[in-house]
């Protein structure tokens, strides 16, 4: 594939054949120094060591899946405004995944969970995303998987979900080059605010899209417990406030929508 579109948008781009992480890659090139502008790519369909939340190993058939890595750099937000950056590219998924899925709701897990679902069925996750830190300080890594190729026989889970399953055919340079656009986009208007989520937008959009507000969850959280109650919205930091008797901001735990 040419990634025609994808280079017009892309500060760098890098595809390879075969490699265990993309994150893990941009992590250690930067460490060493290697030049990776803002919207650097690398990408490849062949990742043999990817990871997801709470160091969940994420694994695909060879071919079956897209997975990148976007270097994103933007020295003006500061630093309070940088927990936004995973819900913003969570945002800009779900933008780039319903560009190509016209007549099927595509919502977002909090915080970045992609899911889509035709009228009336369950909703699935299509992609998945990871934001990390690197050596550069300036610099953060936003891993991205996304089952663009994998075949329903080959589905992991009953709950993950792929372009050919919903009976589509995604266009990979398409949706990396408007998913590259809108992160960008949202990014800058977070900076223009000061990092404040409100003034930019950047808190409606990932409110109007969140299918978590509004329903009953149960979150694991980092230190072991687990917290039931309905997810109300989310505060101005990006967390997710959780009723269960008390008001609760979460900022790190592991959702699960209850039925």
């Amino acid at each position: 594939m040419s990634w025609e579109r994808t280079r017009t948008v892309a500060g760098r781009m890098v595809e390879v054949a075969q490699t265990g992480s993309t994150n893990a890659d941009l992590a250690r090139a930067i460490a060493q120094g290697e030049e990776w502008p803002h919207l650097g790519v690398l990408l490849t369909h062949d990742q043999q060591a990817g990871r997801g939340r709470l160091d969940r190993r994420w694994v695909a058939p060879p071919g079956a899946a897209l997975a990148l890595s976007v270097v994103v750099r933007v020295p003006d937000l500061p630093l309070a405004g940088r927990g936004w950056i995973p819900l913003v590219a969570g945002v800009a998924m779900q933008r780039a995944v319903a560009a190509q899925t016209p007549g099927i709701r595509v919502c977002l897990k909090w915080p970045n969970d992609v899911l889509v679902a035709h009228e009336g069925d369950e909703l699935r996750k299509i992609c998945g995303v990871l934001a990390e830190g690197t050596a550069d300080p300036d610099a953060v890594i936003v891993g991205t998987g996304v089952n663009t190729r994998l075949q329903p026989i080959d589905l992991p889970v009953p709950t993950a979900t792929s372009f050919p399953a919903l009976g589509l055919e995604c266009d990979e340079d398409a949706l990396v080059a408007d998913y590259l656009t809108a992160l960008d986009d949202l990014l800058r208007g977070l900076a223009r605010a000061s990092g404040d989520a409100v003034a930019s937008g950047a808190h409606a959009a990932a409110t109007a899209v969140c299918t978590t507000l509004g329903r009953d969850v149960a979150v694991s959280l980092p230190d072991g417990t687990t917290l039931r109650g309905r997810a109300t919205e989310l505060a101005p930091d990006g967390r997710l406030v959780v009723a269960d008797g008390d008001r609760v901001a979460v900022s790190a735990g592991d959702v699960v929508h209850v039925r």
